[in-house]
Parts: C-alpha cells; sequence; structure tokens
C-alpha cells in the first residue's frame, strides 16, 4: 500500500513554538486536501457517470467497463474519505466547522452506497431508480464542495444548466409521446415493436441526460466531468436519430412523421443550447482581461496576414480586422488611463496607447499602398513589417493581459496535471493485488513515491497563484513546481503502462491504462504551458537584471540632473529591490544548507544597503549637479553595488554547484599536464570499452545540463555535479586509452580540447540559469554542447574503428525498439477482424520481416567486420533497409488495425510523445536550418491535405477516417522530429522558440483531431462527433498555416530567393512573348525613338545586375536580411533591364526582326541565368565554404557575368550594319556553349 507513501502536509518541519511556522503547515495542509478531496469528488462522480453509461442491456453490457467504473467510484470514494477527516481536524470556523463537513461526507458515501447496491445483479432494480439514486449523489456531493468552500461554479449557472436539462428531457416526453402515436398507426406488428423500443431507449437516455447533470454539475468545471455530461448529450442524439429512423419505416402516414420531425428538431435544439452552455462556459471560464478578446484578435490576424503574403486582396482584408481590433484596444487603454488614480500609471497607459495607435497608422498607410499596386511585392513586404510591428507593440501594450492568460493556462493545466496524477497512484494502488509481476510492482512503486512527493509542491504553487494573480513569486513557484513535476511524472506513466499486461484483474488493468494515458495528454499540455510561461518576462523580475537596469536609469537620470525622471527610477528601483527581497527569502527558504540560505540573505542585505546609498548619493547629485567629488563617490557606490548583485546571483544553489563542477574539472584536466603517462592498467579491448562507455556517459550528462538549465537551480545542481562526475571517468579512461595508442600527443590533445569545451558548457549554462532571457543565450548554450559531442566524437573516431554496416546495425535496434511498445497489451483486441484475417496480417509482415533480417545477417557473417570486404557492404545496406521497411509495414499494420475500431489511444501517445521530444536538449550531429524548413514544409501540407481529406471521409465514408489518423500521427511525428531541429538551428533565438511553440500547438490540435476520429469510427452516424471533427480539423489546418508563417518567419533570405525566382520566371515567359511578336515582324515602335536613346540606360542597369550578382553571392554566406536584400534587388533590376532592352528593341522597327530576336534573347539568356543564379542562392544559403553547393553557385555566377557581358557585346555592336550578321552568329555560338556547359554541370 503506497498510498501511505504521499507527503501530506505533515512534511513540514516547524520548532515548538513557532507559530508562523504552524500557520503555514495549517493553511498548506488545508490546501492541498481540499485540492485533492475536491479532485476525488470530481473523479468519482466520474465513474459514476460512466457507471450509469454503461449498464443497460445485460446481453451488451461491457462487463470490465463496468468494473473499471465501480473500482474509480470506490478508490477514489475511499481517499477522499481520507481526505475528509484530515479536513475535518484542520478547517476553523470561516471554512465550517469539522462537524457539518463529516456529516456531508457521510451523506455523500450513503447515497453513493445506495447506488452500488441498486446496481447489483441480485437487487433487479429498474433502470430509472438506478437513474434517481445517481442523482441524488450529485446533490450531495455539491454539498460536501459547499462545505469545504471550494464550490467553483456559480449557482446561477448550474440553475441554467439543469433548466436545460430539463428543458431536452421535456422535449424528448413530446418525442415518445409522438413516437406512441406513430406505433398505434403501424400495421406490421415488428416495426411497431421496433418504434416502441427506440422510443423507449429515447426516454432512457434522456434520463441519463438528467441525472449526469444532477451528477457532474457541482464539479462541471473539471475536463472530465464535461466530457462525460457531453457523451451524454450525444447518446440522447443517437437515440433521437435512431427513433426517428425507426418511424420512418413504420409508417407513410405523413401528419404523424411530420410531427415526430418537428418533435425531434425541438430535441436538438434543445440538446445544442445544453452543450453549447457547457462547451461555453469550457472555452471561457474565468475572465482573465478586458484586453484578452483584442489581443488575440491581434495575434490571430498578425499570422494570417504573414502567410497571406502574395495574396495582396486577403492581406488587406485582414489588415482591415486587424486596424479594427487595435482600435477597440487603444480605445479600452485610454478609458482606463482616464480611471486610474496612480498618475504614473495612467502615464504608462497612454505612452502605451499612443505607441498602439502610431503603429496602426503605419500599418494602415502600408495596407492602403497593398491595395493601391496589388502586384507590387515591396507593398506587400511594407504591410508585413507594419503589422509586425504592430504586434510588437501590442505585446508591449498589453503584456499583463498576455501574461494573465498564459499563467491562467499553467494554472489549469497544473490543476488537471496534479488530479490525473492522483488518480494513478489510486489506480496502481487498486492493481496492486491483482498485479503478478514483482519487477514491474516495485518499479512502479518506486515511481508512485516519486510523482506522490511533488504533488503537494504543485498543488501549493497552484493555490497560491489563483490566490495572489499579482504576486510574482507565486507565479515563480508555480513554475517551478510544475517543472519539477514533469520528468516523475512521465517516468510514472511509463511504469504504468509496462505494469497494465502483467495485471490480472481486467476492470483495474484498464482503469490503470486509461489513467496513465490520461496523466499523459496532461503531462504534455503542462509542459506546453510551462514552456509558453518561461519565456515571458516573468523570469526578468527576479533576477538581479531587473535591479541593475532600473539602477543603471537611475544613474543616468541623476548624471543628466533630470529630477523628475530621476524620481521614477527611483520608484522603478525600489519596487525591482522589494521583488529582489522576496525572491531572496524565497532561495533562502528552500535551500536546505543553513550556510548557504545565511550566504543569500547576507548579500541580498549588501545589496539593500547599498541601493540606499545610491539613491541618497542620486539625490545629493540632483542637488549639486556640477559637482565632480559627488559624481565620483555615486560612481564608486553604484561599482559596489553590481559587485554586491554579482556576490548575490552566486549564492544561488544552482550558480555555487556549477562553480564547484568547473574546479572539478580543472583540477582533473591537470592530468593532461604530465610529462609522462601512467603504464597501462588494462587490455586494449577493455579500455576501448571503456571509453565508449564513459564517453557516452558524458555525451548524456552534457544533454542533462542543457536541459536542467533551463529548469530549478536544483537540477542545474545535480546535472552539473553528475557531468563534473562524469567526465573525471571519462578523462581517466580517455588516459589509459592514450597509453595504448601511438599517436599519444593526438590523443591527449583532443581531451585538453573535450576539457575546455566542457568548462564552455557549464559557463553557457550558468549564463542561462540567470538569465533565461538573455540574448543569445540558448543559441551559445547549444553550441557549447555541440562542440562537447563533436570533440567526443572525434576522439572515438580517433581511438576505434567502425566496422562496415554499423550504422545501418543500429538503425534498424532503434526501429525494433519502437516497435516492441505496440506489443505491450496483445490481449486487446484492436478491430473488427477475425482472428484469423489478423493472423495473416501479421504472418505477412512478419515473414518479409524474418526474410530481411536473416538477410542481414548472412551479409554480416560474410563481411566479419572486415572493412576491406568491400562486396559485402553493399548488401548489408540494403538488408538493413529491407528490415527497416518491414518493421516499417508492422507499424503501419498494427495502427490501422487500431484504428480501425476507434481505438486511437496509441496515436494519441505517439503524438505526446513527439510532442515532448521537442524539449529535449541539443540534437545530435545538427545540420542546416533550410533543409529541415523544406522538410517541414513537406509533412505540414501533407497533414493540411489529409486533415481536409478527413472532413470529406467523416461524411461520406467515416470507416476510413482510422488510416487517415494513422497517417496524421506518422506524418505529425517526422514533423516534430524535423522541427527539433529547426529549432536548434534557427536564428534568431526567438524564431526556434516560435517553431518549437507552433509545432507544439499543432501537435495538441493533431491530438484532438485523432480523437474525434475515434470517436466517430464508433458512431458512424453521430451528428455532434461530426461537427466536432469538421471543427477539430479546421484548427488543425489553421494551426499549420502557423508553422508555415514561422518557417517563413525563419528564413527570411531563402522565402524572399523563392519570391524572386518566381517573378524572374514570370519575366522570362514575357520575353517568349515578345520574341514570339517580334519574329512575326509585329513589335513596331509607338513613337520617334531610336536605339541610341536607351543605349545608355541598357549598358547602366546592366552593370547594376552585375553588382547584385555579386551580392547574390555574398549573401548565400551572410545574414538572411542581406540575401533578402540581395534577391529583391536582383529582381528589380531585371525587370528595369528587361523593360529598357525591350523599348531598345522596339525602337529598331520590324524592318529588322532579326536584329529585334538577337537583342530580345540575349537579354532573356540573362533573366535565366539569375534564376538558376538564385536557385543556387536558395540552396547555399547557411552551408559552409566547403559544401557542393558552393561550388554550384560560384558556377551559376560565372555564367550570369558571362550572359551579362554578352548582352553588353550585342548593345554595342548593335548599330553596325556590317557587324549584325557576324554578331548574330556569335551570340548562337555563345548561346550553344553555355546551354552545353549548363548541360553537362547536370550530368556531372
Amino acid at each position: 500500500v503506497f498510498i501511505s507513501t504521499i507527503p501530506y502536509p505533515l512534511c513540514f518541519h516547524y520548532n515548538d513554538g513557532d507559530t508562523d511556522c504552524v500557520l503555514l503547515w495549517h493553511h498548506s495542509g488545508c490546501c492541498l486536501w481540499f485540492g485533492l478531496s475536491e479532485w476525488q469528488s470530481r473523479m468519482y462522480n466520474k465513474g459514476l457517470t460512466r457507471g450509469v453509461f454503461y449498464l443497460g442491456d445485460p446481453t451488451d453490457t461491457d462487463y470490465t467497463a463496468v468494473g473499471c467504473a465501480i473500482t474509480t467510484i470506490s478508490s477514489n470514494l475511499t481517499e477522499m474519505s481520507r481526505g475528509v477527516k484530515l479536513l475535518a481536524a484542520l478547517v476553523e470556523d470561516q471554512v465550517g466547522s469539522g462537524q457539518n463537513l463529516m456529516g456531508a461526507a457521510r451523506t455523500l458515501t450513503g447515497a453513493v452506497s445506495d447506488l452500488l447496491r441498486s446496481v447489483e445483479p441480485a437487487a433487479g432494480e429498474p433502470r430509472q431508480t438506478v437513474l434517481t439514486a445517481a442523482g441524488s449523489i450529485g446533490q450531495a456531493s455539491g454539498d460536501l464542495l459547499h462545505h469545504m468552500g471550494e464550490g467553483e461554479t456559480d449557482e446561477r449557472f448550474q440553475d441554467i444548466l439543469m433548466s436545460l436539462a430539463k428543458a431536452v428531457a421535456n422535449a424528448a416526453a413530446m418525442m415518445v409521446l409522438k413516437a406512441k402515436n406513430v406505433a398505434q398507426v403501424a400495421e406490421d406488428t415488428v416495426l411497431q415493436n421496433r418504434v416502441i423500443a427506440a422510443a423507449t431507449r429515447c426516454a432512457l437516455s434522456t434520463s441519463q441526460l438528467v441525472a449526469c447533470t444532477k451528477v457532474v454539475s457541482p464539479t462541471i468545471s473539471s475536463p472530465v466531468c464535461q466530457e462525460q455530461l457531453v457523451e451524454a448529450g450525444k447518446l440522447v442524439d443517437r437515440s433521437v436519430e435512431s427513433c426517428v429512423k425507426a418511424c420512418l419505416s413504420a409508417t407513410d402516414d405523413s401528419e404523424h412523421l411530420k410531427q415526430v420531425g418537428a418533435a425531434a428538431n425541438t430535441v436538438s435544439q434543445a440538446l445544442s443550447d445544453l452543450l453549447q452552455h457547457v462547451r461555453h462556459y469550457a472555452s471561457c471560464g474565468e475572465p482573465i482581461g478586458r484586453y484578452d478578446q483584442a489581443t488575440d484578435t491581434i495575434m490571430t490576424v498578425t499570422e494570417s496576414i504573414f502567410t497571406s503574403m502574395g495574396d495582396a486582396g486577403e492581406m488587406v482584408r485582414q489588415a482591415r480586422v486587424l486596424a479594427q481590433a487595435t482600435s477597440d484596444l487603444v480605445n479600452a487603454m485610454r478609458s482606463d488611463a482616464e480611471a486610474e488614480v496612480d498618475v504614473d500609471n495612467s502615464k504608462k497607459l497612454l505612452a502605451a496607447a499612443k505607441l498602439l495607435a502610431d503603429a496602426t497608422a503605419r500599418m494602415v498607410d502600408a495596407a492602403k499602398g497593398a491595395a493601391a499596386y496589388p502586384e507590387n511585392e515591396d507593398q506587400q513586404q511594407r504591410l508585413r513589417e507594419a503589422a509586425e510591428g504592430l504586434r510588437v507593440a501590442t505585446n508591449a501594450a498589453a503584456q499583463n493581459a498576455i501574461k494573465k492568460k498564459l499563467v491562467n493556462r499553467l494554472e489549469i493545466a497544473a490543476k488537471q496535471a496534479a488530479a490525473a496524477a492522483t488518480q494513478t497512484i489510486a489506480a496502481a494502488q487498486n492493481a496492486a493485488v491483482s498485479n503478478k509481476n514483482t519487477a514491474s510492482h516495485q518499479q512502479l512503486v518506486h515511481s508512485c513515491k516519486a510523482v506522490a512527493d511533488h504533488i503537494p509542491q504543485l498543488v501549493q504553487g497552484m493555490r497560491s497563484s489563483q490566490a495572489q494573480p499579482e504576486e510574482l513569486s507565486a507565479q515563480l513557484a508555480l513554475i517551478m513546481a510544475s517543472q519539477s513535476f514533469l520528468q516523475p511524472g512521465s517516468k510514472m506513466v511509463t511504469s504504468a503502462k509496462s505494469t497494465v499486461p502483467t495485471v490480472t484483474d481486467q476492470a483495474a488493468a484498464m482503469q490503470l491504462g486509461q489513467c496513465a494515458k490520461n496523466l499523459a495528454t496532461c503531462l504534455a499540455e503542462l509542459r506546453t504551458a510551462t514552456q509558453k510561461v518561461k519565456y515571458i518576462d516573468l523570469f526578468q523580475s527576479f533576477t538581479s537584471k531587473a535591479v541593475g537596469s532600473s539602477m543603471a536609469q537611475l544613474l543616468t537620470c541623476a548624471a543628466q540632473g533630470n529630477e523628475h525622471y530621476t524620481g521614477v527610477a527611483a520608484r522603478e528601483t525600489a519596487q525591482a529591490l522589494r521583488t529582489l527581497a522576496q525572491a531572496a527569502r524565497g532561495v533562502a527558504a528552500s535551500t536546505k544548507e543553513p550556510q548557504s540560505a545565511a550566504a543569500m540573505l547576507d548579500s541580498a542585505q549588501y545589496v539593500m544597503e547599498g541601493s540606499a546609498m545610491l539613491i541618497h548619493e542620486a539625490h545629493q547629485a540632483l542637488v549639486s549637479p556640477g559637482d565632480a567629488e559627488s559624481q565620483q563617490r555615486l560612481a564608486q557606490v553604484a561599482k559596489a553595488v553590481s559587485h554586491s548583485l554579482n556576490n548575490c546571483v552566486n549564492c544561488l544553489p544552482g550558480q555555487k554547484d556549477v562553480d564547484m563542477a568547473l574546479r572539478s574539472i580543472g583540477e582533473a584536466s591537470k592530468k593532461l599536464l604530465v610529462d609522462t603517462l601512467p603504464p597501462c592498467s588494462k587490455s586494449f579491448q577493455d579500455a576501448q570499452s571503456e571509453l565508449n562507455h564513459t564517453a557516452a556517459e558524458l555525451n548524456h550528462s552534457a544533454g542533462d545540463v542543457v536541459h536542467s538549465s533551463r529548469g530549478t537551480s536544483s537540477q542545474l545542481a545535480v546535472a552539473s555535479g553528475k557531468f563534473s562526475e562524469d567526465f573525471d571517468e571519462f578523462l581517466d579512461a580517455g588516459v589509459e586509452m592514450a597509453g595504448h595508442t601511438q599517436d599519444k600527443i593526438t590523443v591527449i590533445g583532443n581531451l585538453k580540447n573535450i576539457s575546455m569545451a566542457s568548462s564552455k558548457l557549464l559557463l553557457a549554462a550558468k549564463s542561462l540559469s540567470v538569465d533565461p532571457g538573455a540574448a543569445n543565450a540558448k543559441n551559445l548554450l547549444a553550441a557549447a554542447a555541440r562542440a562537447v559531442t563533436e570533440s567526443i566524437n572525434q576522439l572515438i573516431t580517433l581511438c576505434t574503428q567502425q566496422a562496415p554496416g554499423q550504422k545501418e546495425c543500429d538503425n534498424a535496434l532503434r526501429e525494433l525498439e519502437a516497435v516492441r511498445g505496440l506489443l505491450d497489451n496483445p490481449s486487446e483486441p484492436v478491430s473488427q477482424l477475425s482472428y484469423f484475417d489478423c493472423i495473416e496480417s501479421v504472418m505477412e509482415n512478419s515473414k518479409t520481416l524474418s526474410e530481411s533480417a536473416l538477410q542481414m545477417l548472412y551479409a554480416a557473417k560474410e563481411g566479419g567486420g572486415n572493412p576491406k570486404a568491400a562486396h559485402t557492404h553493399d548488401a548489408m545496406a540494403e538488408a538493413a533497409q529491407l528490415m527497416k521497411e518491414a518493421v516499417d509495414d508492422i507499424m503501419v499494420t498494427l495502427n490501422e488495425a487500431a484504428s480501425e475500431g476507434g481505438m486511437v489511444g496509441g496515436m494519441v501517445e505517439a503524438i505526446a510523445e513527439a510532442m515532448g521530444r521537442l524539449d529535449e536538449g541539443t540534437p545530435p550531429e545538427p545540420g542546416f536550418f533550410v533543409d529541415y524548413q523544406t522538410t517541414m514544409v513537406k509533412y505540414s501540407k501533407a497533414i493540411a491535405i489529409t486533415t481536409q481529406e478527413m472532413m470529406t471521409k467523416s461524411v461520406t465514408c467515416p470507416e476510413e477516417l482510422g488510416g487517415l489518423a494513422s497517417q496524421v500521427t506518422v506524418d505529425y511525428s517526422q514533423l516534430a522530429h524535423q522541427g527539433r531541429l529547426a529549432a536548434a538551428t534557427a536564428e534568431p533565438e526567438e524564431v526556434g522558440f516560435q517553431i518549437k511553440t507552433r509545432v507544439q500547438e499543432l501537435g495538441h490540435g493533431c491530438i484532438y483531431l485523432v480523437q474525434k476520429a475515434g470517436a466517430l469510427q464508433m458512431s458512424p452516424t453521430d451528428s455532434f462527433s461530426k461537427r466536432e471533427l469538421i471543427e477539430c480539423a479546421r484548427a488543425v489546418t489553421e494551426k499549420v498555416a502557423m508553422v508555415l508563417s514561422a518557417l517563413q518567419a525563419g528564413n527570411k533570405g531563402t522565402q524572399a530567393c523563392i519570391t524572386a525566382a518566381s517573378a524572374v520566371s514570370g519575366i522570362i515567359a514575357d520575353l517568349d512573348t515578345t520574341i514570339m511578336f517580334a519574329s512575326a515582324g509585329t513589335l513596331n515602335s509607338e513613337n520617334e525613338e531610336t536605339f541610341a536613346d536607351h543605349r545608355e540606360s541598357i549598358l547602366k542597369t546592366a552593370k547594376a545586375l552585375v553588382e547584385d550578382t555579386k551580392l547574390l553571392v555574398s549573401g548565400a554566406a551572410s545574414s538572411q536580411d542581406r540575401l533578402a536584400q540581395a534577391a529583391q534587388s536582383s529582381a528589380k533590376t531585371i525587370t528595369m533591364l528587361t523593360d529598357v532592352v525591350k523599348l531598345g528593341a522596339t525602337s529598331m522597327g520590324s524592318d529588322d526582326p532579326e536584329t529585334q530576336v538577337v537583342l530580345i534573347n540575349a537579354v532573356r539568356d540573362v533573366a535565366k541565368a539569375l534564376a538558376e543564379l538564385i536557385s543556387a542562392t536558395k540552396c547555399a544559403s547557411g552551408k559552409p565554404a566547403d559544401d557542393p553547393s558552393m561550388y554550384q553557385l560560384k558556377s551559376a555566377a560565372k555564367v550570369m557575368v558571362t550572359n551579362v557581358t554578352s548582352l553588353l557585346k550585342t548593345v554595342k555592336a548593335v548599330e553596325d550594319e556590317a557587324t549584325r550578321g557576324t554578331r548574330a552568329l556569335e551570340a548562337t555560338v555563345e548561346c550553344i556553349k553555355q546551354e552545353t556547359f549548363v548541360h553537362l554541370t547536370c550530368l556531372l
């Protein structure tokens, strides 16, 4: 029994007589048990409604599901009763006496006992009695929550909810009456009985809906209770549809059928009102702020503008919506400024409103330009940039509203994660009795204990954040608790899933599996919510950076003698110091070592004293602004405060441990400075094995350091300590290996490089943990981690030889490891196929798999690890590829088989795992952003296409949704993998974070879509499920657009190259048309101009194009901004050049069509060469100088210059009558040469 291991509030340590600690213990205990008891109440309400759903006709009752529901009720009721007993001893008068609380709990347990007795098979109670007993539990649980003071839903909402449920019941009663009239006129007895049975089912499902409403009404804020109520509503909808069909087949009486149809429409409308009321509550929740709606609109519309580049009409239309939203936001801010009592706050609001209004004005002007010139790309780019500026201004103006929304989402995610973890622990306890595998049982016990240790902190953090929405320290505590909860929670999910097959009690196994899946989903949401909150300016308020920034502003204003702004800066400094004091106290309180806590408080005290002196000296500097001595004292005091701030930062637990790790690495590296290596103590094979093992451990520890630097200080402390230990062991193994090698100097040099890279990694992690929002900090950390990995790889490559086929074997092993998880629960049915059909399908794939494995083994045996056996390498690679394809086929078969029955749990887990991997440390062997972008675009579009197909199949062929959902899962897994790599290589850092965030949001949308597809497969005629799937599909399509937008923002230069290439292609097509007219002799001049009038313009523009060529070549190796400028400039210049050349050709008249064609062909060759140069530039962007794409770029640039030179020669000779024919032949020969060169290049 390991529920007893949960660290309840009694774990708070306090001394006798310490009243403050006793009160803290008492308050924390009440908060924790209020939360746990409330969640238990919600979950047994959920189990109750599920149990009522599953109980029906004995011939089709799912007794395993019923047992699972009853188990949920009993286990949660037991734990809730235990919590209520402790609450009764803890609560005070302001919440209600313990006697009343215990009385309400007894009433509830009595109601549950009555329900369980009524559903016993021997009782024989009618279903209506069961529903009545279930309804009474709702009132009892509501009374209990009221006595606990935890009622979250207002009475008005509950009253409306019950009235809407009764309206559905009344409408259903009328429909049953109309169906009865149809049964009376039916002539066929079979059809008459069918109508009566359908009407009876309709009445029972409606009664069940009312009972479910009564049960979940007190806890309707819980998503699981909302889900149960929605499911009950869907059941009513299906029964109404079935009743209507039965009536249509029973009679042709149009009047009776018309009455039945009207009654069915009334039921559907009432049911829609009920479900809409529930969804409105679920989507709205607590109001976050008056700016929230306008801010959401601005963020959504600006994303639409970004994704609509190229469609000026759509961009302008979105700009109108954006202007209205910003106008509403500006008016709201001005109204708040007028009502604000604090003058400083009023000024800040007005300044923010003015900033937003100015940005809106610039955006409106840009929109007017885009509307006037829809084909002008510069106007579209101007509108995009204006929208980006408006987005930045909105973030600055409505930062508090955005922050509150993100924190609110984190609070909800933490609440659901804690509830799901509590349920999983209870399910694990219930399954312990029937678990016959001792090893899996012990592993589950250990993981449950670890999670139980973190639940109180998560609950306390969530409660504190809700109770103190403006207190930044409470929000920080919630963030830290959420981050600490993720790792043990994920381990418990893994342990629970592996335990399910070993539990013999089917009901207990089913409960444990469902709880584990729910916890995995909740953890994914918690991880996303935590990441989003981390990247707002929340953390900066708790570091010394805020204090230092405000003090710097104070010094500047004081030196300038500006009294007003000096006062404002002094107030901001005081506020920052107050926040720093709270953070320092929090760190000291959470530090176990008394010396460390005292050092933190002492350093903070020095900061406070120095700051007081600094403010005093600033005042003196204002009194005598020209006094040099006063200015000197001010500078000295500021320097002392800066030193105190650094000491304060160094006292943080993680910082101190990182410094210790750095010193440890420095001491260990002294072993490399000796002149003579120690004698070898191991054989070569043992030394090599030890080096490989310690290298893998060190590389893994480096990843932990990267991951922990984004987490809590305690996580960084543990990771840095482990890293230093692994480094010491690795260094010993490296020195041992150096003794066995001939090139000892090179090995020692590599070890020194690893030592230096390790130190840089710890320093980068330390910097990031101090200031997560610092510019380029994450990129520096990622680069340091890659340096460690690369230096380790260099040493391993130097000391060992890779056997042929090793890489392919490793890939195959990883694929097999991934497939093994699909076979953890082989007894669970996953499709409607018969036993022998399933066996045939699996055997067919297994045969292919085994054949591929035998082929690989024979090839490996023949090769024998001999690198000189080159003739076997291709065979091994081919065998490994065949085996990989066979494994992939098995995975697709199993997924599709499961999805055919609507069982999408495996797909949901796969998507959630892919989302989780986005937050892992630095990816191995990162490549180039352009490559990852191209792949991500491919998979994003594939998801969008599959989603659109799912919308169509939901109406025409729901049974095919399973395969489509499986395809979405596979595509998203690939997209998430590429997204992790793209986020790590994107510049700037904000783009990488945006890509990762957008991909995670798309993952949530894919999860909902897959779940709705499974629900629709189980009920193909359910109209509500169809509507929900279509809504989810539209949401996924929108989120795909968001991903594409984020990718475009990360590669502005590449996108500009694509746009420029498209423009040049249009120019070439236009020139082809012009050549056609010239050849026909119809290219005539409309005025008296001569070729000489255009000759200088042609030469000048051609020279400008050569300069653009140079910029394109250099832009491939520079920033994306410079590349974008070069691409846009080249597109403009080639447009100008073709226009002026066409004018020159036209001025010669149609009497000489051959010369016109030669001249236009020359500029066409230039345009074609430019298109190829732009394409080569796009491929070479971001690549190193020795990459093959760089050589192709230089070759394309040479062709470009040659063609421009040929154009200039043509222009120079075009007026010379004697050389026209010769020049035409020379131009033809030159064109043939260039085409031949390009053809040979492609072949090579």
